[in-house]
């Protein structure tokens, strides 16, 4: 999958000088957008230390990466996210240091979204280490996804539902739009957002500071992303800026992947990828969730073939794991009686993500088949770590058995009342599980 790239900065229309910074490393694939704030020019300074000082860092640790590169082993993974996010530590440390020593430049600091490209040719992965409210979008399949969440005043008021995205402009808190809730070196150190996905052939990328995001269009985004010469992009990004009034420094990092045609080893991986979001994007316990939280997701699960016949699971065997049919059929019974017919984007097994009891019913693939496979332990691990994600995740699987709990309410009374049909919807309900 070969990647290509281009970026530009621009000062704006109301500003100056320019506060951002942009970094790319061809040889380490890492790209970096920093916008600084502070006096006397010290955003500018603290924007070129943090994307100098993350590149140090990474570089530093590229055996690392290459290790990745030949084995992708994940734990190798884990370790490349962790060394991002020290990386962003060691520039946060090194801004405050540097601020501390000059009182001109004291409580400077500036955002920083990293992207770092890492994998074999024909798999790569993307891994994301982010603070502040730069933005790392992905245009994939002609839809723009936001990766990176934004550690800003408006968007925490947003999340807390204090405040609808469209009365931002006409909110007394107007005037604090720009403040930020985290940033690289106002304070020794900082929390860092870290983030893995899969790449896939004809993604496209964009890190931008917030004076260029400020004016897109986030539905014409993947279009403009995917055309033309790509070294045109950013300055045609930065031109929709500076009309739409420029009100800050404008910088754009493009990236696009596959210009040069999808290799049949990529295939796999490719329909691997796509085939486990689109089984989860269609499920009801997952609809609250974010792109970025539904990546999250799939990077816990698992592919996994049945051959028709083939016994996914018996009547009271551990349960470990909930299933979703991304292809073929699975047919669930209880002591040989027929419950129900699964079929593609439906699910079964889910109350093992919640406790440990046993199987109540038998799930056989009718023909050939492959599920999308959650281990509660990796689903646990996830929604530690995501207090958000994980409460969006309760209040589905509520809504989900609530539905669930009424119908077999509603069945058992037609069932009271002499309904054979109401008998069998019943017992399909019951025992779905």
């Amino acid at each position: 999958m070969e990647l290509t790239f281009a970026a530009a900065t621009d000062v704006g229309r109301q500003r100056t000088h320019n506060e951002d910074n942009f970094l790319i490393d061809k040889k380490l694939r890492l790209f970096l957008v920093a916008d600084g704030m502070g006096g006397h020019a010290a955003g500018e300074v603290a924007s070129s230390i943090a994307v100098h000082e993350i590149r140090d860092a990474v570089y530093a640790n590229r055996d690392l990466i290459d290790r990745y590169r030949a084995e992708g082993p994940a734990s190798a993974a884990v370790e490349i996210l962790q060394m991002l996010e020290h990386a962003v530590q060691a520039a946060c440390s090194t801004v405050f240091t540097r601020a501390q020593a000059d009182a001109d430049k004291r409580g400077m600091g500036t955002t920083a979204s990293v992207m770092l490209i890492a994998g074999a040719p024909d798999h790569l992965r993307g891994f994301i280490a982010h603070v502040g409210d730069s933005r790392v979008y992905l245009a994939r399949q002609g839809q723009s996804h936001q990766l990176t969440e934004d550690h800003s005043l408006m968007n925490e008021l947003v999340r807390r539902g204090k405040l609808k995205r469209d009365q931002v402009e006409s909110s007394p808190y107007k005037q604090y739009k720009n403040a930020v809730t985290r940033a690289v070196g106002v304070y020794a150190s900082v929390e860092v957002d870290t983030f893995d996905f899969d790449i896939l052939p004809g993604d496209r990328f964009l890190l931008a500071s917030d004076g260029l995001y400020a004016y897109l269009d986030e539905e014409r985004l993947p279009g403009i992303l995917g055309e033309g010469d790509i070294k045109e992009v950013p300055k045609q990004l930065i031109e929709i800026a500076n009309s739409g009034g420029g009100h800050d420094n404008i910088t754009g990092v493009v990236l696009r992947v596959g210009e040069g045609g999808t290799s049949t080893a990529a295939a796999p991986r490719t329909g691997e990828a796509s085939l486990k979001l689109d089984a989860l994007k269609g499920m009801q316990m997952f609809r609250y969730l974010s792109y970025r939280e539904l990546v999250r997701v799939t990077n816990v699960t698992a592919l996994t073939d049945a051959a028709a016949n083939a016994v996914v699971f018996s009547a009271g065997d551990a349960g470990e794991t909930m299933y979703v049919v991304a292809s073929g059929r699975v047919r669930l019974t209880k002591d040989d009686v027929h419950v129900a017919d699964l079929t593609k984007g439906q699910h079964f097994g889910e109350m093992a993500l919640i406790d440990r009891s046993t199987r109540s019913l038998t799930a056989t693939a009718i023909e050939a088949t492959r599920l999308v496979a959650i281990r509660r332990k990796d689903f646990y691990e996830i929604i530690k770590k995501e207090p958000e994600l994980a409460t969006k995740l309760l209040w589905s699987f509520v809504q989900v058995l609530g539905a669930r709990l009424r119908k077999t309410t509603n069945d058992l009374s037609d069932a009271l009342h002499g309904d054979k049909h109401g008998v069998e919807t019943t017992a399909e309900n019951l025992f779905q599980d």
